[in-house]
Order: structure tokens, then sequence, then C-alpha cells
């Protein structure tokens, strides 16, 4: 079982009709609450753990079918925590699996539960010594990996912490990291294999769609050694798959801080250059964004003139998560939540339409 377009449609439609305006469709048809939960903060605990799970049961509640984890949060124990409440939830009936939407990254590499006395070593016995990896196919001091046989055992290992049978979003997880490390020939070298070895696992049926996570590779000047094009990203995807290709999803940061995704003109898609979140809808992505609270620093009063224009609302946070998910392009802004009280205040906005196109584009400088 996976997310799917009638699952999917299926939960939005048992929203209360004013709330179906903040759910958007995704290339691959996916019905996306416009907020998702994200599972990147806290603790690699048990009251961590008891604290997520019961975050999850509130979102759910109140209408978030968007789930955001990586094989490397809290030490696999986000993905394991998420798992073990999508069973329960589906189990007492609170759930379908077919209406919500688990999507997880790899590319770091991660410890089990806490980080070994020796990570080197963990790193050679788990993977040099396998032979899932070369030495030289690590970057960031043994920290991440793109190579075939890691990724497809990072699948692997996704798909049992999580307990599904399909993981509906698998995203390579800031392959810039790779990039800075060395020449572009062998990072489009690896990027092919890694984009092979992710097309084999949609046809297996592992993964159902995949995409690409970043922080800084969308956001860089294009002479920076961490930037990535969108357009050959998706060339890559072409010529190993061709037009059909499973390269549907982009995430990024963007908040009223960082604002380049939205603003910064450094993506060429044909003759034209626009930023990063125009690209992905031109060349036919979804987007997903991350840290629209910029890891809870916009939930606090820091633009007082943010009120004449963002109105109605209670929070600096739920001016700030408005402003993100309403921006032209914007499918779901992710927003890490371990507290039920945020998760209550932060997803009130799905019963708040958001702003109109125009407004956010006005809140930028005229050129």
């Amino acid at each position: 079982m996976r997310a799917t377009p009638e699952g999917t449609r299926r939960f939005r439609d048992r929203q209360p009709i004013h709330r179906h305006a903040n759910y958007r469709e995704g290339c691959d048809q996916l019905w996306l609450s416009s907020i998702g939960l994200g599972t990147y903060l806290g603790d690699a605990d048990d009251a961590t753990d008891a604290l997520y799970e019961a975050a999850f049961d509130e979102a759910l509640e109140r209408g978030c079918n968007v789930f955001d984890c990586a094989i490397n949060y809290r030490y696999q124990r986000s993905e394991r925590i998420l798992g073990r409440w999508l069973g329960r939830a589906i189990q007492e009936g609170r759930a379908n699996r077919d209406e919500i939407v688990i999507a997880t990254k790899g590319g770091f590499v991660p410890f089990d539960g806490a980080p070994p006395p020796d990570p080197r070593t963990w790193v050679s016995q788990k993977f040099l010594d396998t032979g899932l990896a070369k030495a030289h196919e690590f970057a960031a001091r043994y920290q991440h990996c793109i190579a075939p046989a890691y990724l497809e055992t990072m699948i692997r290992w996704s798909l049992h912490n999580l307990g599904v049978e399909t993981i509906d979003i698998y995203y390579l997880h800031n392959p810039e990291t790779q990039s800075i490390a060395i020449s572009a020939e062998t990072f489009r070298a690896r990027m092919l294999d890694a984009i092979e070895t992710l097309e084999l696992s949609v046809e297996r049926g592992f993964i159902n769609s995949y995409g690409l996570a970043t922080w800084t590779g969308f956001r860089s000047l294009t002479s920076d050694p961490a930037y990535l094009s969108l357009t050959e990203m998706v060339s890559l995807a072409t010529e190993v798959a061709g037009q059909k290709h499973n390269l549907r999803y982009l995430q990024l940061p963007y908040n009223l801080f960082m604002t380049e995704a939205f603003a910064f003109e450094n993506q060429q898609v044909g003759e034209s250059f626009m930023s990063a979140i125009a690209a992905a809808n031109e060349l036919g992505l979804t987007v997903m964004i991350s840290a629209p609270l910029m890891q809870g620093r916009l939930a606090h009063p820091i633009m007082p003139e943010l009120e004449e224009v963002i109105t109605g609302l209670q929070s600096d946070a739920q001016r700030a998560i408005q402003f993100v998910r309403s921006s032209p392009g914007v499918a779901t802004a992710l927003i890490g939540m371990k507290q039920t009280a945020h998760v209550r205040e932060n997803l009130a906005l799905i019963d708040v339409p958001p702003l109109d196109g125009e407004t956010i584009r006005g809140m930028y400088p005229q050129s």
C-alpha cells in the first residue's frame, strides 16, 4: 500500500468544505495538505518519541496528511516513531495508508538510535567492509554517500523503520554535499548512478517517486561549488528514464528571512532565468518547503509590520507560515512540530484561506 490520488482526495473531501483550498494537487496527482509535519528536531530519547507520537495524532486530527522524515533524523528514531504511529493509527481505524503521504530522505549516514563511540569504525563496519560503498564515495568526512548499493540499503532500512511497503516520496538528501567535494564530471556520474538506483526502486515498488531535498544547492550563486541546476537534474533523470521519469519533488528552505527560493532568479530553464520554485513548477516538479519558521526563530515577534499585510492571525508563527504556504508555486510548508500546542496553533491555518499570489508578490521590492 501507498498514498494514492484516490486516497488523498478522499482525505481532503472528508474535511470541512472551507478547508479544501488548503490542499494542493501534486504533480503525481496526490492531494497534499498545505502544512506538513517535519521530524528533524529533538533529542534521541523515549520522551521525544512520545512527544512526536502525540503531535502526529494531533496533526492528523487537524487535517495534515504529509509527514516528512530522513533516515538520519534523531539517529533513525524519527522514522521509527513515525512508522510505529502510522501502524497504530491504521490499526485503530483513524488513518488509511492510501490517504497519508510519507516522505523520507537518504544520503547522510544514519547511526542506530545514538551516536556510536567511534563513528569512523561504525561506518567502516557497516558500509566499507560489507562492500556497500567505497571510501572515495563518501563526502564530508564519511558523513554522506549516494553510491548505488548504499542508497539501496538506506531505502531498505527506511522501509523497515517506517513499516510500509512503499515510501511515497524519497529524497536524495543534500546532494550538494557531494558536489562541493568532487569534480563536476564525477558529480554528474554519481548523480546518474543515484537516479538510476531510484528509478529501479520505483520499478520494484519500494518508492513511488523521488526528489531532491537541498539546503544551499538551489539557492546559491551559479559560481558557487554547491550550486545545482534544476534543469540539469531533470535532464539526468530524462537521460536515465526518458520523459516519464519519476523525479517529481523538490524540497528546499524558504521563509521570511531566506527568500532566495522565490526571489533569486538563479535557475535557467530554456532561455529564461527564474527562481528555484518557478523553475520547479516549469519543469513539472512539486515544491515542498523546509524551515518555514527558520527552526523556530520566526515564531517570535521580529517583524511587527507583518501584521499590517498578513491580517487576521493570532501569532507571528502563523503569519510566517501563511507567507510561505501562500507563495505561488509552493505545495506544502513542512514544519517541525513535536509539541501538541504548536500543532494546534500552526494547523489552525488549515481553517484559513491562503493569501492570493499578488499579496505575496507585493511584499517583495518591485524592480
